[in-house]
């Protein structure tokens, strides 16, 4: 049976690290979509370019360049959403609440659509979505954000059963803090070592990228989960 992996958002600052860690086992062919590209010197790598995705007709288009066939199971992770926060309810703006509706919420919506689709003319798939701890604890100011990130998981979770009728297993990974240059840059002021200390204790790209391929590996008996990604400690 052939294995094949697609990778939404392949060449932001957690697809990066992502991508690096899938690239290294057995898949036999990988479709990594993005609105740019590295260069991969690999045979079996396809690169997509996308528009934006919470259009229906660019989600489609995307689609459309992996053949389903009954002699392959598909496997997706998608890291695609945005942020919004640091202000009261009160204080938000509506067209911030659109945005995070659309960047975390629609896109993955769409995503999950035409996935759902390959799968059901496949073997069998499973899809990862990257969710946040703040759509399972609220949070202050992070509000139109972590209502995008709830709602998410509430699309996972009726995914996985709906997934039965196709053979599709569906979950997400909700991360508190993921260890990347943007997240360093909004540390508050404080001395280097302070910021070593807590950047310790922030879950690396790569990492994500080894839990979420062996998840895949036992696909079919993993379903419905939302993973919190929170409390990390080095073991060497």
């Amino acid at each position: 049976m052939n294995k094949e992996i697609l990778i939404f958002g392949s060449s932001g600052a957690l697809g990066n690290g992502v991508t690096d860690v899938f690239l290294k086992k057995k898949y036999n062919k990988f479709y990594l979509f993005d609105f740019k590209h590295k260069d991969i010197p690999n045979t079996n790598v396809e690169q997509i370019i996308i528009s934006d995705l919470s259009e229906e007709e660019n989600v489609k288009k995307a689609f459309s360049r992996v053949t389903p066939s009954k002699e392959k199971v598909f496997y997706l992770f998608s890291t695609i959403g945005g942020f919004a926060g640091g202000k009261k309810v009160w204080k938000t703006e509506s067209s911030s609440f659109d945005r995070m509706i659309n960047m975390n919420l629609k896109t993955s919506f769409l995503i999950a659509k035409y996935f759902s689709i390959l799968v059901s003319k496949s073997h069998s798939g499973s899809i990862c979505f990257t969710s946040a701890f703040t759509g399972l604890v609220a949070e202050s100011g992070k509000a139109v954000y972590g209502t995008s990130k709830a709602a998410l998981i509430h699309l996972v979770k009726t995914l996985a059963e709906e997934g039965k009728e196709i053979r599709l297993s569906a979950n997400a990974i909700a991360p508190f803090i993921i260890d990347t240059p943007a997240n360093r840059e909004w540390m508050p002021a404080s001395t280097n070592s302070e910021k070593d200390s807590v950047f310790e204790n922030w879950i690396k790209p790569a990492e994500i990228g080894e839990f979420v391929n062996s998840m895949f590996q036992s696909y079919n008996i993993l379903s419905g989960n939302i993973f919190q990604l929170k409390n990390r400690f080095n073991v060497y």
